[in-house]
């Protein structure tokens, strides 16, 4: 056998609760006592240790009215379940540390929309329900919220794209609409009749970038209708599109979470669109196989609680 073959375990090797035990009538020299030390009942106690016996065919105690003592078999096999438990102490102190330094920080990597009028709500309720773990976030588009989780970067990501990115697996949290919206002084704000998709489809826009899930709806959306236009301007952030819309540059095509400030305050107005609905999902993602844990865990608990699906 080559010494990189692997052995299994015996199955005559006990577990760690019956090792626990005998240690215990070792220290107490009674399985009374050392029942009631690790939480059992001495029948329980004394069925397991004969099991023990049963398991490893050695005679380990020597039971008598005074008390329990360990035979010169039960003295070694004594000695080795110390080494046992100690070094599993120690793996648990290890996995513990692991789980503590994991549960430290979170790392979250969110598309624009969503790291700007959703996620805000989110970290201030996980803060309350973990005020010891560090938040970081990095913002940017759909495209690179997924690189991000894929080159291990973000423990938890979200994104606005039209499906779960490639290499990741996700889970619907909310819906989202898309609005088109001009300054009030633009032409499309006294129409009194809808704006077809064509006419959108082929009117220069402020658009996002690609890459951008807002982007990606909307090309999908359009592409029956001879796709996008070239854009008026192509811009990296929803506050730049709303700015360069609000000056009268040209229409936009933003997120309704995005723009309900602006259309309030008739800073910008919505146009109607007729046949066609811009809807998307909004995803939180994880990298395949990784389901989160820890605090990314909680809050995803507590997207799903506080954004219910429209």
């Amino acid at each position: 056998m080559s010494a990189d073959a692997h052995v299994p375990l015996s199955h005559r090797v006990p577990d760690l609760g019956a090792l626990e035990l005998l240690l215990a009538v070792a220290r107490h020299g009674s399985l009374g006592r050392a029942a009631r030390d690790v939480g059992v009942t001495q029948p329980a106690a004394s069925s397991r240790i004969r099991s023990m016996e049963r398991q490893l065919g050695l005679a380990l105690l020597d039971r008598s009215p005074r008390g329990s003592r360990l035979t010169d078999a039960g003295a070694l096999v004594t000695d080795w379940a110390r080494r046992i438990v100690e070094a599993a102490e120690a793996f648990d102190a290890g996995a513990q540390a692991l789980r503590d330094r994991r549960d430290s920080r979170l790392r979250i990597a969110a598309s624009m929309t969503i790291a700007e009028y959703l996620l805000p709500g989110w970290l201030m309720a996980l803060r309350a329900e973990r005020p010891g773990t560090a938040v970081s976030l990095l913002a940017g588009n759909s495209a690179a919220v997924a690189e991000r989780l894929r080159t291990g970067e973000a423990d938890l990501g979200f994104v606005e794209g039209l499906s779960v990115p490639t290499g990741l697996d996700g889970t619907v949290i909310a819906h989202d609409r898309l609005v088109v919206a001009v300054a009030p002084s633009h032409a499309w704000a006294r129409r009194r009749t809808p704006l077809t998709p064509r006419e959108l489809a082929a009117t220069p826009l402020v658009l996002r970038e690609r890459g951008s899930g807002t982007r990606q709806v909307l090309d999908a959306a359009l592409a029956a209708y001879g796709g996008l236009a070239a854009p008026l301007l192509e811009l990296s952030s929803t506050t730049a599109v709303k700015g360069a819309a609000q000056s009268g540059a040209g229409p936009c095509v933003l997120s309704e979470l995005a723009v309900g400030e602006e259309l309030s305050s008739r800073r910008l107005v919505q146009i109607p669109i007729g046949g066609m609905r811009l809807r998307r999902q909004l995803r939180a993602v994880w990298p395949t196989g990784h389901r989160p844990t820890g605090p990314a865990r909680d809050l995803l608990s507590l997207t799903a609680r506080d954004v219910p699906p429209r």
